[in-house]
């Protein structure tokens, strides 16, 4: 075995002398926290908040109730629950902040394969103080679909206009990106326009604070768009970490990062720095300094640090399992004898 193992230990020596160190953490990017309130089993949607720096809204999937969870992101804990009141939640995919300092709660979903013939969003202020359980009577939007009942889990408000959209979700073939009409009706059904097709399996999306780039993630891959004139143009993919189930992403107050968000009980919110293109207009002006980059650029084009180091290392243990396999096929070719 003697020369099996040093045969093996050279040989792991040799690959590892080519592998990169790990990537440093993004300058940028703010540090993640897991969600450690028992109550959040199902975060699907996330949205930092306008008027609580720091502060970030998520919920339950379907089979929770009309909450909307505020959680500290410095400790993961939960700082106030709101409540719908008169509000019975059928399948809550989404949740956004808008500029009229309103909080959306996307009731969206249609696990069904697009059997509600209509879907809601419930529009709450967000509260001046964050303090244990409050409770709020919330205006009810009744949304369709031009082209008919469809599954969806990606509401976002636009930060400049405050007008409302929906990206639908869909296994095969492309998903499509639904536009409000200007002004939203409390009081009649709200037709939800089709401008524009999205071809990713959407779980989640979000417009940058300034409202130049829309990102819109599935479960294991992202698209950034350049947002301009009310249409979106694909850009890049950004980085995506690998979650259990992953289900949300937001942008920081800033705009320089992503928030990926997953179910799941203690479920991780995990950063990633943005840079080049698909850095927000705003925060490229900014970005005067520039080594503010940094690490950052692993998720321009979604082609950076993260991914490559990931594929290396990858490539690197196949080596190494191959070599080993070598090594063990050698081994016995030589022992004719038993010895």
């Amino acid at each position: 075995m003697r020369p099996l193992l040093a045969a093996s230990g050279i040989a792991a020596l040799a690959v590892l002398a080519v592998l990169p160190a790990a990537a440093p953490a993004a300058a940028d990017a703010p540090a993640g926290f897991t969600i450690e309130d028992p109550r959040v089993k199902e975060s699907s949607g996330l949205a930092a908040s306008r008027a609580h720096p720091g502060v970030y809204w998520t919920h339950n999937d379907s089979g929770d109730g009309p909450y909307a969870y505020a959680v500290d992101g410095r400790t993961g804990r939960t700082v106030a629950r709101v409540t719908l009141d008169g509000v019975e939640a059928r399948d809550v995919e989404a949740i956004s902040v808008g500029p009229d300092g309103n909080v959306y709660l996307g009731d969206i979903g249609d696990n069904l394969g697009g059997t509600w013939p209509d879907v809601r969003i419930y529009r709450f202020p967000e509260p001046k103080e964050l303090k244990g359980e409050i409770t709020l009577t919330p205006t009810r939007y009744t949304v369709r679909y031009e082209d008919g009942p469809r599954d969806a889990e990606s509401m976002m408000v636009h930060p400049v206009t405050g007008r409302l959209y929906i990206v639908s979700k869909k296994k095969s073939g492309k998903g499509a990106l639904y536009e409000a009409p200007e002004k939203l009706s409390s009081s009649d059904v709200n037709t939800f326009r089709r401008v524009a097709d999205i071809n990713i399996w959407a779980t989640d999306g979000a417009f940058s604070p300034d409202g130049t780039r829309l990102v819109v993630r599935g479960y294991f891959d992202a698209r950034e768009y350049r947002w301009e004139d009310g249409r979106p143009e694909e850009i890049g993919r950004p980085t995506v970490p690998l979650q259990r189930q992953g289900e949300s992403v937001t942008f920081t107050p800033d705009g320089r990062a992503l928030m990926y968000g997953s179910e799941g009980a203690n479920s991780r919110v995990t950063p990633v720095a943005l840079s080049g293109e698909l850095l927000p207009d705003s925060a490229a002006k900014e970005n005067k300094n520039p080594g503010r980059g940094g690490a950052g650029e692993q998720a321009a084009g979604g082609d950076g640090g993260d991914g490559n180091h990931t594929l290396v290392l990858g490539a690197g243990a196949l080596a190494v399992l191959a070599v080993l396999a070598l090594c063990v096929r050698w081994l016995f070719r030589r022992r004719p004898d038993g010895t």
